[in-house]
């Protein structure tokens, strides 16, 4: 059951994220769960709250693994880019 909560709440945050920073349109549902879970891996590790990774689905850990989905995306455009968006 784990591993389908990890499909479906990191594509969740996945999309949420992209469409907050406006990469919704370039990625697929495969990078949106793929951004999801690494987000909520680096949510976890900068603000050690807990992500879904590592504890149970509450809106903290949610939120911070939203956060990290954000940070994830905004690395990436950085480095596509040059600029955050």
């Amino acid at each position: 059951m784990g591993l389908i909560l990890w499909l479906i709440v990191g594509g969740v945050i996945g999309w949420i994220a992209s469409m907050i920073m406006r990469t919704d349109a370039q990625q697929g549902i495969f990078l949106n769960i793929i951004v999801g879970i690494v987000g909520a891996f680096i949510g976890g590790l900068i603000l050690s709250g807990g992500s879904i990774n590592n504890q149970p689905l509450t809106l903290t850990s949610f939120l911070v693994s939203l956060l990290g989905a954000i940070i994830l995306l905004a690395i990436v455009n950085l480095v596509r880019r040059g600029s955050v968006r």
